[in-house]
């Protein structure tokens, strides 16, 4: 049988010159740049260095975030940025990537949350300002195959870490995480405080003047961390178990009380599930003056698994909030719409974190925070640069649509220029990216 072949014959050499991958990794550390980040976590790693030749360590943060924003998954993935001095500069070597890691304390962290928020300060400015504040508070399982530091059997009957993580919704940004062992509760409420108080450290707006939501599943539900939030005048909306006496309150809804529920953009209402208040059937006075439950019902989907807790036919859902709106629709979709934020996580391991270099716990807390980084650098990117689909693109679809595209980087005379394929589908996206980051100075 003859085939037909349909590729091209090549002849291939290496005499290629000037020619360059990952173009659009470029334009992040551009964007870090702009921002301030560069500069800024220039001076938070500065004290950590007793000479001045070498590396800026701030800049190796910076190049270890691009990294992992670009999908790498290990501290030898930053050769893809070193291998191209012609595009990204000079970038540090494997060995002090890892002297600058090893040299990030507990004071080195907060130095650079403070350089993170500046940046973000400056984001916002610049128009990534999402005028809505609900924080996600949600741990995940991060697997280790070998002893490391801190790794502990965890209640999947797995071994590892159990990172609790913090995302502003609107913008998907990554403001706080702090790693755990993998046997650390899941509704610690100090762990809850913790983050929450990072995030806040992160938000350029005053919860006392702007109305900032903390969200989160059963396992935020703490008396020390709700406590904490009023404290904070943050607004909250907590998952609630489903005890005893809740279910027979749910059951005890009158029929006229349950109304349709939302969807989460409030554009229809959902088929077949209902939501309630049911505030005054269930004993709150543990809970802060002004705590509602709600409760929302709906058959189980075909195929789901039943539980004990599946009454009369339906599945029930409960939280706690201490938010006034009387529309309880509303109230309940926003609650609901915490489940962005395992997406969120997802992304989150897709860009690192699910890959911790080393058998020191306190290296690996300062890659969960380069993760933070490399996750605000894709928001920031979704934000201030891009429109249409792209926008809206999880980390991989951008790897493949613009920070993996080649280029040909050409002088002429003092003016260094970068042409990107210009057969590429989304060469017209990335041109128009570069170009908005490169404004974002007059923007600021």
């Amino acid at each position: 049988m003859q085939r037909n072949s349909t590729r091209p014959r090549l002849s291939v050499t290496g005499d290629g010159k000037n020619v360059a991958g990952h173009v659009g990794s470029r334009m992040v550390c551009d964007l870090a740049d702009e921002l301030g980040l560069t500069e800024g976590l220039s001076v938070a790693m500065a004290p950590t260095k007793q000479r001045r030749r070498g590396h800026d360590r701030g800049r190796v943060v910076v190049d270890l975030a691009v990294m992992l924003a670009d999908g790498g998954e290990a501290i030898s993935d930053l050769a893809v940025l070193r291998d191209q001095p012609a595009l990204f500069g000079e970038v540090a070597s494997v060995a002090t990537a890892w002297r600058t890691l090893e040299a990030i304390d507990e004071d080195v962290l907060v130095r650079i949350a403070s350089a993170r928020a500046a940046a973000r300060r400056r984001a916002w400015a610049a128009g990534a300002d999402p005028g809505f504040y609900v924080i996600d508070f949600d741990a995940t399982l991060v697997n280790s195959h070998s002893e490391k530091e801190g790794a502990a059997p965890t209640y999947k009957r797995g071994f590892g870490f159990h990172p609790l993580m913090a995302y502003l919704d609107a913008t998907t940004e990554a403001l706080a995480g702090l790693l755990r062992p993998g046997n650390a509760g899941a509704n610690t409420a100090a762990d809850h405080v913790q983050v929450l108080d990072a995030a806040l450290v992160q938000l350029p707006v005053d919860p006392h003047e702007h109305e900032v939501i903390a969200r989160t599943d059963s396992a935020g539900l703490s008396h020390g961390f709700i406590d904490a939030c009023r404290a904070r005048s943050v607004r909250f909306a907590v998952g609630h178990d489903l005890t005893e006496p809740i279910r027979t309150a749910c059951l005890s809804v009158p029929k006229r009380r349950w109304q349709p529920a939302i969807t989460t953009d409030g554009s229809d209402e959902r088929d077949d599930a209902q939501v309630a208040e049911i505030t005054d059937l269930v004993d709150l006075s543990r809970w802060p003056v002004g705590t509602r439950m709600i409760v929302r019902r709906e058959h189980p989907h075909p195929g789901a698994q039943l539980t004990f807790t599946d009454i009369d036919g339906h599945r029930f859902q409960v939280f706690i909030t201490d938010l006034a709106d009387p529309d309880i629709g509303y109230l309940e979709a926003l609650h609901r719409g915490r489940g962005r934020a395992e997406k969120r996580i997802c992304d989150a391991k897709d860009t690192g974190l699910a890959n911790l270099p080393s058998a020191n716990f306190a290296i690996n807390h300062a890659w969960l925070h380069l993760v933070l980084i490399a996750q605000d650098l894709i928001a920031w990117t979704k934000l201030l640069s891009l429109d249409g689909e792209l926008a809206r693109a999880e980390p991989k679809r951008l790897r493949y649509c613009l920070l993996h595209a080649a280029g040909i980087i050409t002088r002429s005379g003092r003016r260094t220029r970068l042409r990107i394929a210009a057969g590429w589908p989304w060469v017209d996206e990335l041109v128009t990216a570069f170009t908005h980051v490169h404004a974002l100075a007059l923007a600021i």
